[in-house]
């Protein structure tokens, strides 16, 4: 279901918000809204040791156990796609970021996302992209 078509309004599968529930309240409170608006999926919200261990060693994250936001009780990161997922649509990722973005700015949550991790706007300067993933700035 995508908003916009015949009235229609996106929300998150069972699976989706089992995910984003263990997430910081304020990046539930952020996807939440977004998804009215852009239909999503969460991938990924906390990740225990096996699986910041198996994430890393498959090359997803850069970060091992427990240093990823990930690892936090509640998690202070989170991976979202846009809806269906087809990770070959970069294009796609980087329309839905700014997107988030715009609903993060207004809602005064600071997010960083994985395809602009020095936040400057400049999205070619990176040298590790990782498009699904958003984060919480404290």
């Amino acid at each position: 279901m995508t908003a916009g078509k015949e009235g229609a309004v996106a929300k998150f599968s069972k699976v989706s918000l089992a995910r984003l529930l263990t997430c910081d309240i304020a990046l539930q409170q952020l996807f939440l809204e977004v998804v009215k608006f852009f239909d999503c999926t969460v991938e990924c919200g906390h990740r225990g040791k096996e699986a910041q261990d198996a994430a890393y060693a498959a090359g997803r994250s850069k970060l091992q156990w427990p240093r990823s936001r990930h690892n936090t009780t509640p998690s202070l990161a989170v991976d979202v796609s846009p809806y269906p997922v087809n990770y070959k649509d970069v294009q796609r990722y980087y329309y839905f970021a700014g997107q988030v973005t715009q609903f993060a700015r207004e809602m005064k949550i600071a997010v960083r996302w994985g395809g602009d991790w020095d936040s400057d706007t400049f999205v070619n300067d990176q040298n590790f992209n990782d498009l699904v993933h958003w984060e919480l700035i404290r």
